[in-house]
């Protein structure tokens, strides 16, 4: 039984997950991404501290996904410079990430994770474009 009610709850969770994605505009969908990002890091160091590095590996696994995705949406023509440093900071992210992996590195985690949360911050403080709101009210 504890089971099947651990099954429910995660279904309810991607349920959950999957309704904020498709009824997100592109501007919450990057902030979506790095909320995730941040959460499988902040849960591959409690997965390293207890031990559990099949979950470790996963969860870091799942957060350099997450980051090459955020990478690869950048728009380099449009985005200048910007996108150009954003580029440079998530192939260090995902080097660090293969690092904190290998070697069982928190600090590496730590680095990632203080990385993406100012990158989050900065995201927040930017309204999103009309054209922006628009295509997620139509």
């Amino acid at each position: 039984m504890y089971g099947s009610s651990r099954q429910h709850a995660e279904q309810y969770r991607q349920m959950a997950i999957a309704t904020r994605v498709a009824d997100a505009d592109p501007h919450k969908l990057i902030s979506l991404l790095l909320a995730g990002a941040c959460e499988r890091i902040r849960l591959a160091e409690a997965c390293m501290d207890n031990g559990d590095h099949p979950r470790k590996g996963k969860a870091i696994g799942e957060a350099c996904a997450i980051v090459s995705h955020l990478n690869g949406s950048l728009d380099h023509e449009a985005g200048g410079e910007i996108a150009a440093n954003l580029a440079s900071l998530y192939d260090y992210a995902v080097r660090r990430l293969t690092e904190a992996n290998l070697n069982n590195d928190g600090d590496a985690l730590q680095d990632v994770l203080a990385l993406l949360l100012d990158i989050e911050s900065a995201w927040h403080a930017i309204e999103p474009s009309p054209s922006t709101k628009a295509i997620a009210s139509a």
